[in-house]
């Protein structure tokens, strides 16, 4: 079995390689292969406009794909472990829309696109603490149903709250207009830099507190007999996670369902230990996004589809069949 691990995961490491690579050629704007390798490693012309497109448009915005899809993925697999409900997407239940909100509070107040994660990471963190608050308000849990019903209203809710938003701004609305469908085309360095810092600091929190994640599994009391105060580092983890969804939002808006597929399919193939979860969680949501993004520029030569609804169109019937498989708790 762990041979058979191995062999997915180099596969996996390979495909990574490939997307990267094709997706610095996919585009309206056609580039050489040959050429565009060797401006790769800065050789050729450096003032050409393939060097731009390559360094100032392709490449942080293939980088970026990486990084959300990392935040996204691991973001997912913790909600779900904190809730203890596979249905548990920060998309589905709201905490996405929560964040993107925050972005176009921070957008509507006129302050730098460096606010923008702050202000999604507030949001985000609220909604989650009070779908928290009531998930563990009941013995077991909310049901799936009940938690279902909740995050259907607080995306209602808000996206009427951004489309009001829209309606007020007018002209100046396509930015809000973008984030409600999910965009990676405003990638650049700067807010590639902004985006290293959620991802590094919860990587090395999760790598230092990689054996308590597991006991997040356990019951309260089980918690409490090996010494963890599971509630308390309940609500650090729960920081950590909307810490990530709200910077991830900020910047490529409300894309769905990555939170939900792929923590699954690691469970499927790895195991439900969060000591590899999270971490393959993360890897294959960077892999899965960027396959997402070269799909929605690639699919078409005259116009570019936005990344929320190519992972829509992956997440939803993965979601309904989800739906079927736990109907009984529904």
């Amino acid at each position: 079995m762990q041979s058979k691990n191995k062999v997915i995961i180099t596969v996996s490491v390979f495909l990574l390689l490939f997307l990267v690579g094709s997706s610095l050629f996919i585009g309206n704007y056609k580039i050489e292969f040959l050429k565009g390798i060797a401006l790769l490693f800065r050789r050729g012309d450096v003032t050409s406009l393939d060097y731009k497109v390559l360094w100032t448009l392709r490449f942080p915005r293939v980088i970026m794909a990486i990084i959300i899809g990392m935040l996204l993925g691991s973001s997912g697999a913790i909600t779900q472990t904190l809730f203890r409900n596979p249905m548990a997407d920060p998309y589905i239940i709201g905490i996405s829309a929560s964040g993107t909100f925050g972005a176009v509070v921070a957008f509507l107040l006129g302050l730098p696109e460096s606010y923008f994660g702050i202000f999604g990471s507030i949001f985000s963190f609220v909604t989650s603490l009070l779908i928290f608050k009531l998930s563990n308000g009941r013995r077991g849990g909310l049901e799936l149903s009940t938690l279902l019903i909740i995050g259907i209203a607080i995306s209602a809710l808000l996206r009427a709250l951004i489309s009001l938003t829209m309606y007020l701004v007018g002209e100046d609305s396509f930015r809000v207009v973008l984030w409600t469908m999910g965009y990676l085309g405003g990638g650049d360095w700067k807010k590639i830099l902004i985006l290293l810092l959620p991802l590094v600091f919860s990587l090395i929190y999760f790598y230092i507190n990689r054996y308590n994640l597991d006991i997040i599994l356990l019951s309260d009391e089980e918690a409490h007999s090996l010494g963890v105060d599971i509630r308390k580092f309940k609500y650090k983890v729960l920081m950590i996670s909307t810490f990530m969804v709200g910077f991830s939002v900020a910047f490529s808006g409300m894309i769905g369902f990555v939170g939900l597929i792929i923590p699954h399919l690691v469970r499927m193939i790895f195991g439900s230990s969060n000591i590899k979860l999270i971490p393959l969680s993360m890897f294959y949501g960077g892999v899965f996004l960027l396959l997402c993004d070269t799909v929605s520029r690639g699919i078409s030569t005259t116009m570019e589809i936005p990344i929320g609804i190519v992972t829509a169109i992956f997440g939803a019937p993965f979601f309904i069949y989800l739906a079927f498989k736990n109907r009984k708790g529904v």
